[in-house]
């Protein structure tokens, strides 16, 4: 329940631009359920990485293997998510967390990741590009009446 409440909370800091919508509240309440994290964590616990300080999640990642590349229509391991509590921005949460991720991917034998970030996050998008990856096209990200312009980004990991 805890990592839910902290998957919710970071969207909603970072994308509720304009307050809570119910399109946005049907969205986080169904994707990020406490359902769904449990079965994520059972269907593969190493898909999920979790920062904690004192004993509590305070940013967490996820890895899926079995994604393709929306823009070169290729298999390949996608960072879903990277999210870390506003409080703990730039104490290092979010560089372990992508660090953690790419040694996981490459330990399953992948030699690149993609990811998906919002276009107008421009923090998100400064921080990816500051760890090695660069942009290699734009796609859609739907909701359910509304559409979100995502840059997809690509690193070939060493």
């Amino acid at each position: 329940m805890r990592i839910s409440v902290l998957l919710k909370t970071v969207y909603i800091q970072t994308y509720a631009v304009d307050g809570v919508t119910f399109e946005f509240a049907n969205f986080i309440t169904k994707r990020f359920s406490t359902e769904n994290i449990i079965s994520t964590i059972k269907e593969k616990p190493s898909r999920l990485i979790i920062a904690y300080q004192n004993g509590n999640p305070i940013g967490v990642a996820e890895i899926i293997y079995d994604s393709t590349c929306p823009i070169r229509k290729t298999s390949v391991p996608e960072l879903s998510k990277l999210y870390v509590l506003e409080r703990f921005y730039g104490k290092g949460i979010g560089y372990g967390l992508i660090n953690e991720t790419e040694k996981e991917v490459r330990q399953n034998g992948f030699a690149e990741f993609n990811l998906e970030v919002y276009i107008k996050n421009d923090r998100a998008i400064a921080f990816y590009k500051r760890q090695g990856y660069t942009s290699i096209g734009n796609v859609d990200f739907p909701m359910e009446s509304n559409t979100y312009e995502n840059l997809v980004m690509n690193k070939i990991l060493n």
